[in-house]
């Protein structure tokens, strides 16, 4: 019974080089575009924590009141609203693809809830990621005398 003669191996590196070399193209991709996201949705999340933070800042002086012996101010979702487009306004928000208040309001009217939401793209378009989403960040904020 003759023995098999081995094949020639010549060329067979070739294919594994080009599937690793594809699957690190899309692994690098993929975690620059998640990267991305992260940092898009800590500054959209910023901007709503300072859009809070100037809601709960919105009362007026007469409109606080104690309980106990506790100063509260009472805040209004008009004067909420109201202050977080002021400040929306005020500020430079043209890094944000189509950024919009969702919503700007006192649910309990002693804290302001913003939630501001926009459109990321990824930095390289891909296959392995969509085109865009919309991202939202929520930030309540409470003014509190001390």
């Amino acid at each position: 019974m003759p023995r098999p003669t081995p094949r020639d191996d010549t060329g067979s590196t070739l294919p594994l080089v080009i599937f690793y070399g594809f699957l690190a193209l899309a692994l690098v991709l993929i975690v620059a575009a998640a990267a991305s996201l992260y940092l898009e949705r800590k500054r959209l999340f910023t901007l709503a924590d300072g859009a809070a933070l100037v809601g709960a800042e919105s009362f007026e002086l007469d409109a606080v009141s104690l309980s106990g012996s506790v100063p509260r101010p009472a805040l209004r979702p008009a004067q909420v609203h109201a202050a977080v487009a002021s400040y929306l306004a005020g500020n430079p928000t043209g890094e944000f693809e189509a950024l919009v208040v969702e919503r700007a309001t006192t649910v309990d009217g002693e804290s302001a809830t913003v939630t501001v939401s926009a459109i990321w793209h990824p930095p390289v378009m891909t296959i392995f990621v969509p085109d865009g989403w919309r991202v939202d960040a929520t930030a309540v904020a409470r003014s509190v005398f001390d």
